[in-house]
């Protein structure tokens, strides 16, 4: 595996990484690492995946949300630089969930169906398959050494707490307070002087 290259994404500034392999990779430029080992823990870093659904639904509900006709596949697609059929796949279980229904014919696409304010963050996980908190895990499930076996107890210990401060967060935030704060970061934006 060869070193991350960084390059800064320019439309919305955030970091896009690839590897000399062409993998994506997640993490910030380097500097010089101190040591070894902190160079083999950036590059496992730089070569995790990070599951990006939840993300990208609360993503294509806030466009929906503020958006006054229904969205097409290929509309929420270009928001998310995504292709349509991924778009349509992922709205597919929402509408079974009832947090958005499809509307046929001219005019037609995709919009909400729900109070905003009473879908939670955590209702819209638990609707995306409840994708895991962590990529870290243990390195045998059943370890027959002890220390292994008190490592995997201090981390379980670790992650339950974690998840569960995670799950408790994701229910105090509904859909609506996020589109609240989209909508006061928007009404910032506007009021910029332009350059």
């Amino acid at each position: 595996m060869g070193p991350c290259r960084s390059s800064l994404h320019s439309a919305c500034g955030v970091w896009k990484k690839t590897s000399d392999t062409g993998a994506a990779g997640l993490c910030p430029p380097h500097r010089n690492p101190p040591s070894l080992t902190a160079g083999l823990f950036r590059i496992t870093i730089c070569y995790m995946n990070r599951d990006s659904k939840l993300s990208s639904v609360l993503h294509v509900l806030l466009h929906m949300a503020h958006h006054d006709a229904p969205m097409t596949s290929d509309q929420l697609a270009v928001c998310l630089h995504t292709n349509a059929v991924v778009i349509r796949r992922t709205l597919a279980g929402l509408r079974e969930q009832g947090y958005v229904c499809s509307v046929k014919g001219h005019g037609g696409g995709w919009q909400l169906c729900c109070e905003l304010s009473k879908v939670s963050l955590l209702d819209i996980y638990r609707a995306v398959g409840a994708p895991p908190v962590f990529a870290m895990g243990h390195r045998t499930t059943n370890p027959a050494c002890l220390v292994e076996q008190a490592v995997n107890g201090a981390l379980d210990d670790a992650f339950n707490d974690a998840e569960a401060l995670l799950v408790k967060r994701l229910g105090s935030v509904t859909l609506a307070e996020l589109a609240a704060d989209f909508s006061r970061r928007l009404d910032q934006c506007s009021r910029r002087p332009s350059r």
